[in-house]
């Protein structure tokens, strides 16, 4: 069954980036339940943007669902570890033989680095790998806003992180390389 990844990020004292890994089976009922979260009014869901009580309502929510995410941990300069994760997300992607990848977009240039890193990527792991990859705002991609409440809680620590590992089935640590 093909897996489609969606991926955020969060930077404290670590990077994180967070994908959120779904079967192309089970993605239409994901889109329609994370649909559901954001309050009225609002086009999406930004854990940064949530009162406390909202935030523990959505991923107690989100941990009863089934979803499943893996956690990319780097340190250093932000870009340097994003490449980092991005690289090893990338190449547990081709081992899975996932067909797509969605990233949150952090704007033309900043695409332009994470395409470049996916591409060189990719050419060392093998011959034709089918994993597409596109740059999407949240708003564009609900399953988006499950990396970024994983991501969010992962980074606090204490009882957020607690709340969210029922969504996390692997945590992988990267060195940091050069951008």
């Amino acid at each position: 069954m093909t897996v489609h990844a969606f991926v955020d990020e969060s930077h404290r004292s670590t990077y994180l980036m967070v994908a959120t890994l779904v079967t192309a089976s089970e993605l239409p009922a994901a889109r329609t339940l994370v649909r559901a979260l954001p309050l009225p009014g609002a086009r999406r869901l930004h854990f940064q943007s949530e009162r406390d009580s909202r935030r523990r309502e959505v991923i107690a929510m989100l941990a009863s669902t089934g979803l499943r995410t893996r956690v990319y941990e780097s340190r250093g300069q932000p870009e340097a570890a994003r490449c980092a994760a991005l690289v090893a997300l990338t190449e547990d992607l081709f081992k899975l033989d996932a067909g797509r990848l969605v990233l949150e977009s952090r704007g033309r240039v900043a695409d332009g680095l994470d395409r470049r890193v996916i591409a060189r990527t990719l050419a060392r792991s093998g011959p034709d790998p089918r994993l597409s990859y596109q740059h999407l705002r949240p708003y564009e991609e609900p399953m988006l806003w499950v990396s970024d409440a994983v991501a969010w809680c992962y980074g606090a620590g204490g009882g957020w992180r607690r709340r969210a590992l029922p969504l996390v089935d692997e945590v992988t640590r990267v060195q940091s390389v050069r951008a």
